[in-house]
């Protein structure tokens, strides 16, 4: 482990998972600004509960959950990451330069995470938001079925960039019990394919701040033109109702 200017790098080749992130606290007690993992093969939990400023750059593969419970890190992978990324995420910002995997962004309640690539299914489930914050994942290329399921807050977008072909930009059951937020998705989306719990319009980048917010910061993270996104239509994914379930109950 080396250390200059505040930057420390850390050899995490055959690192237990555990020894890892107690030696990123260490890092952080002792005032590291910036730190790097290196050789990183699949270790969980990197940077879960963590609550401070400070920045992660993941060289490698990380595994599960990484950023869960966070408040307040920026954490950069260099490539692919797995299931659970953001899990329950207060504030901060994840940033991952290719695919990532299931279930991101499960109940988040503020921060961003963006995803350069495609993920898989479940991304963005209960999202919630708290208070004043409003949490984003904003999505690259395509995402897999059950997006946004029982989402009820924050924003969730998804560009489409280099899909196959028209329409297939999500998967199936999109906002599937979705009583809150809004969904954004650069392509055809068709209501049958969706909850029944939700409606859909066409919208211009311009006309949506909220939407052209998040699609400027991905940009810029991840170095491509704002200009050709307003130039098209987003299927504008809403609920129709706040109590999506009330009839099912007996009071």
């Amino acid at each position: 482990m080396a250390r200059e200017n505040r930057t420390v790098h850390i050899n995490a080749r055959g690192v237990y998972y555990r020894e890892l992130n107690d030696q990123i606290r260490q890092c952080m007690r002792a005032g590291a600004e910036e730190i790097f993992l290196d050789n990183i093969n699949g270790q969980y939990y990197i940077g879960s509960g963590l609550r401070a400023k400070v920045k992660i750059i993941v060289n490698g593969v990380p595994g599960n959950d990484l950023g869960a419970f966070m408040d307040g890190p920026t954490i950069i992978i260099k490539g692919n990451a797995q299931d659970n990324i953001g899990n329950t995420m207060n504030s901060g910002k994840i940033v991952v330069h290719g695919h990532a995997g299931d279930v991101l962004g499960y109940s988040m309640r503020g921060g961003k995470l963006l995803i350069k690539e495609e993920v898989g299914y479940r991304v963005g489930i209960h999202m919630k938001g708290y208070k004043s914050q409003v949490p984003s994942i904003v999505i690259g290329g395509c995402a897999g079925n059950f997006l946004g399921e029982y989402m009820a807050g924050g924003i969730l977008v998804v560009l489409g960039i280099d899909q196959s072909e028209p329409g297939s930009c999500v998967g199936d059951y999109l906002g599937t019990g979705m009583h809150g937020g809004t969904i954004y998705v650069r392509d055809e989306v068709e209501i049958s394919r969706c909850g029944k719990e939700v409606g859909i319009k066409k919208v211009m980048l311009a006309e949506e701040p909220e939407l052209k917010e998040v699609v400027a910061d991905f940009c810029q993270e991840f170095g491509l033109a704002l200009e050709p996104f307003q130039q098209q239509y987003f299927a504008k994914v809403v609920p129709v109702t706040s109590r999506p379930y009330g009839r099912l109950y007996v009071y």
